[in-house]
């Protein structure tokens, strides 16, 4: 059975920082491609940013290049999301999934990330 759970999310004012965990079990971490998403309300979800297999290639939304990094611990089947320089417009559920193919099909439960102003 394939769980990813998030942690990490909570309420911070605009400015500072927060980090996100989404912690995988029941596949082969390292063969997967992973990605952070958020689903602001009233929004579509939107990829924020992506890592390939075994923690190669990254990829970030505009909105969030130099400010979010993605990275990952394969030991401990985990992956981040440090997120810098938080925005009000960066509040959202955020969600950790894995890609098989082409397609993202396992999905965390979500995390609520609040930015104050």
């Amino acid at each position: 059975q394939v769980q990813l759970v998030e942690s990490g999310g909570g309420l911070v004012q605009a400015g500072g920082p927060l980090r996100l965990s989404c912690a995988v079990s029941g596949l082969t971490f390292s063969s997967y491609a992973m990605g952070w998403f958020r689903q602001a309300p009233g929004k579509e979800r939107e990829l924020v940013a992506g890592l390939g297999w075994s923690g190669g290639s990254t990829t970030y939304a505009d909105s969030v290049k130099g400010r979010f990094t993605i990275s990952s611990d394969n030991a401990k089947k985990t992956m981040y999301l440090q997120m810098n320089s938080l925005k009000p417009e960066d509040t959202a559920v955020y969600y950790c999934a894995a890609r098989v193919g082409l397609s993202y099909v396992y999905w965390g439960q979500g995390t609520q990330v609040t930015v104050s102003s």
